[in-house]
């Protein structure tokens, strides 16, 4: 999602020192880049693969003890 009406903030000799963004595009960078972070946390804990429990059994402990 970008605008081809890309505005920069330059400095006195003109040089692009930042970019202005409308709230909708800088909201959907965002929300892309949240996506990318937990995908590399994911991709990260299954290389260490440290204890991962079946989702059914930990459910299945936690109505036994009651916490669910």
């Amino acid at each position: 999602m970008t605008t081809n009406a890309t505005k920069f903030v330059v400095d006195e000799k003109g040089r692009k020192k930042a970019v202005l963004l409308d709230i909708k595009e800088y909201s959907h960078l965002l929300a892309r880049l949240e996506e990318m972070e937990d995908t590399l946390d994911l991709d990260k804990a299954i290389r260490q693969k440290q204890g991962f429990r079946d989702y059914r059994e930990v459910r299945e402990e936690l109505h036994k003890e009651g916490r669910l």
